[in-house]
């Protein structure tokens, strides 16, 4: 089996070998096109992990309040996004909810993938947000609405802030998996990654050198994403706590 890693300096239009790997004027190499696909996951994967940090903290912290309706409304948004497979639920978004709400008919196709990956992301996340809370002490909660602070007071400066700190971990987690789950926005022909290895491999006939060019662009970004978040948990680390050094 020989290797030709050259197909990343190949010409797109006529598979000629550009020497500097980067075309000009309207000429376009596979290792332009495989960088190009690679923004388009960050930009899908970074806006759904804020759709989903965003909503999925609001469901976790509903499903902890004394209130039942809101309890119920935190619990039904977890079940709902939580039991459907991703790819269907992009499905929905792509092709079942244009044809109920027309004014979505009018929205890229790119942002209908980031609401589909980042509701149901934060499924997943509103469980670790309610676990966190839950995991606290009940004394706080009663320490903080003794001290004259409102319910609303005492999450966000008792709470939120040690159980979003307890989280971080679980939180990596998701965030990782959002740059791999990403990889099903091909089904509605967004330029990512996987539909870049799809395509190239098919053009180009070198699927190997291809696809471990695609694996190692997602192991970049998953391991980049984990480290962030490792320094964020060392920097915030609750002296006392379980794990902490």
């Amino acid at each position: 089996m020989s290797w030709d890693w050259q197909v990343f300096c190949k010409n797109t239009l006529d598979g000629e070998v550009i020497a500097s790997c980067f075309g000009s004027g309207g000429d376009i190499t596979y290792l332009q096109w495989m960088l190009s696909a690679w923004g388009w996951t960050l930009s899908v994967s970074l806006l759904a992990l804020v759709v989903a940090l965003s909503v999925g903290s609001l469901m976790g912290i509903l499903r902890t309040t004394p209130s039942r309706a809101l309890v119920a409304i935190g619990n039904t948004w977890t079940e709902l996004f939580r039991n459907v497979p991703l790819l269907v639920q992009i499905f929905l978004w792509y092709h079942v909810l244009p044809s109920l709400f027309l004014s979505l008919r009018e929205v890229p196709s790119f942002l209908l993938v980031v609401f589909a990956l980042g509701f149901f992301t934060s499924a997943r996340i509103a469980e670790q947000v309610k676990a966190g809370i839950q995991s606290l002490p009940k004394g706080q909660r009663y320490a903080g609405l003794a001290m004259g602070l409102t319910l609303p007071q005492t999450y966000r400066y008792v709470l939120l802030p040690m159980a979003f700190r307890i989280v971080i971990p679980p939180l990596t987690s998701e965030s990782m998996n959002i740059i791999k789950n990403s990889s099903v926005a091909f089904a509605v022909s967004i330029a990512e990654l996987t539909m870049f290895s799809i395509q190239a491999g098919e053009e180009t006939s070198r699927n190997i050198e291809i696809y471990l060019g695609v694996t190692g662009l997602y192991f970049i970004s998953a391991f980049t994403i984990n480290r962030i978040a490792l320094f964020i948990e060392n920097r915030v680390r609750v002296p006392g706590m379980v794990g902490s050094k």
